[in-house]
């Protein structure tokens, strides 16, 4: 497996993320040899929702405020509904997100994180791939959305749910790794 030594992975949440959307492709981040980063509008702790109820809480690393998108190697938004609903109407996370892309790094969003990126007009012309509920969402943003368990658009990476967890993580360390062919579609 590609080595991520020395990559800094920016994980961008808050209360209500999915819980394996966030602590599964982190350890396998981590694993991989990334250093992995929680970035939330407030400090201390988020925590997760679990299928139909809160779960565990995870620390918070770095605030939006003292984020800095030039700072990292690849951005993840995991899902969840709480979570990326909030987060795109919070102008510091829309706006970082917006930065973030802008850098034309590795972009990554599972599950309803797709929501945060259709926020930061950041979509169009692109293909995708999210939970069911926001195809139209997408489609309206001007994205082509398809059904499929890893979708690669240039710098972006997207996955449907928490049974594509594996796919979407290779996936993501293949391109920070720059294993993978660059604009290849999955």
């Amino acid at each position: 497996m590609a080595s991520l030594s020395g990559k800094k992975i920016a994980f961008l949440a808050t209360d209500g993320f999915e819980q394996a959307e966030l602590l599964d492709p982190r350890k396998a981040l981590d694993e991989a040899g990334a250093t992995t980063i929680v970035i939330a509008p407030k400090s201390g702790e988020i925590k997760a929702w679990n299928m139909k109820d809160w779960g565990t809480t995870v620390k918070v690393d770095k605030t939006l405020e003292a984020a800095n998108p030039n700072d990292f190697d690849a951005l993840v938004l995991p899902g969840g509904v709480i979570n990326p609903d909030h987060l795109r109407i919070d102008p510091a996370a829309v706006n970082f997100v917006k930065k973030f892309v802008e850098t034309g790094r590795t972009t990554a969003a599972i599950c309803h994180g797709p929501w945060t990126l259709l926020e930061a007009g950041v979509l169009r012309g692109k293909t995708v791939t999210s939970w069911p509920s926001l195809k139209t969402d997408l489609k309206n943003a001007g994205a082509t959305w398809v059904d499929q368990e890893v979708v690669t658009d240039g710098q972006f990476i997207f996955s449907r749910n928490p049974d594509d967890i594996p796919a979407f993580s290779r996936t993501i360390i293949e391109s920070v790794s720059g294993s993978a062919r660059q604009g290849a579609a999955a």
